[in-house]
């Protein structure tokens, strides 16, 4: 079930109801930790902290479990929720950005408890992971005082959340000429395709990453360009032509980036590439 498409609309300002998280991301309600772990292990109940944080005024507006192949772990893995304000009165068009939290914690030892700050893109649906010098992401183990380590950390993150506001409309003001959009595309190519020597051997090329999906995304602002690049890596769909061990031609399309931990680490350096082009076009 996806948090990006089918539950996190902008349309409705409803939040997610606990029957319908249940249903998308049962791990969400462990109390305990897996059978696997140590009495080490300290488990951190997400259920607990998202009431937390509903009473602070950020609704659920989406959520996403890893599976699991193993009998009885599908209560205790990987999940992720978004969070927005929904009671802020703003009305949203395309185009618009918003400030999200993203939560994500497992208590069967695949996940540490993580508080993010995001950017949601409105009806573009390239939800990113802000990782700025302004923005406090926490990450708490599964040992010790998990409690006040994970109350302190979630409201510092939301008390810097909103910063990354400034960022689309900072980017915006800067252009880039074509040389700069090139090497943009060429390190998000190498963060998407490369290997653990950086190399590549995917036929799809850089330039690709740089080619809209949408009419409005025709422009050569910074704001514009990253996001038509990370959206182009995250969501796949570019197609090349390839050959297999015999040398034949052999038709590639790039797969979309779905799992937790892939989107998020991808996202991250996404970011950390874009803020990097804007410090250095400032």
């Amino acid at each position: 079930m996806s948090i990006y498409t089918q539950t996190a609309r902008f349309d409705t300002g409803r939040a997610l109801s606990e029957t319908e998280m249940r249903r998308i991301a049962p791990s969400i309600f462990a109390v305990t930790a897996h059978e696997s772990r140590s009495e080490r292990f300290q488990p951190i109940p997400t259920i607990e902290v998202l009431r937390a944080l509903i009473r602070e005024g950020f609704m659920p507006v989406g959520a996403k479990q890893s599976r699991s192949r193993i009998e009885g772990k599908a209560d205790f893995t990987k999940h992720l929720i978004r969070l927005r304000r929904t009671d802020d009165g703003k009305v949203y068009n395309v185009g618009d950005t918003v400030c999200e939290i993203l939560l994500k914690n497992a208590n069967d030892g695949t996940s540490a408890y993580e508080l993010m700050a995001g950017l949601f893109r409105v009806r573009c649906l390239n939800s990113l992971v802000t990782q700025t010098g302004t923005i406090d992401a926490i990450k708490v183990r599964h040992s010790g005082d998990v409690q006040h380590k994970v109350i302190e950390g979630t409201y510092r993150v939301l008390g810097e959340a909103e910063r990354t506001l400034a960022a689309p409309q900072d980017w915006s003001m800067l252009r880039l000429n074509r040389d700069e959009r090139d090497i943009l595309a060429d390190a998000a190519h190498v963060l998407r395709f490369g290997d653990s020597e950086g190399e590549t051997t995917t036929p799809i090329k850089a330039e690709q990453l740089l080619v809209p999906r949408r009419h409005d995304d025709r422009a050569d602002d910074l704001w514009t360009v990253w996001n038509v690049v990370q959206k182009n890596a995250i969501k796949g769909g570019l197609r090349g032509v390839g050959r297999d061990d015999l040398g034949r031609p052999r038709r590639v399309k790039s797969r979309a980036v779905n799992g937790i931990d892939q989107d998020i680490k991808l996202n991250k350096a996404l970011w950390l590439l874009g803020e990097r082009m804007a410090a250095l076009k400032s």
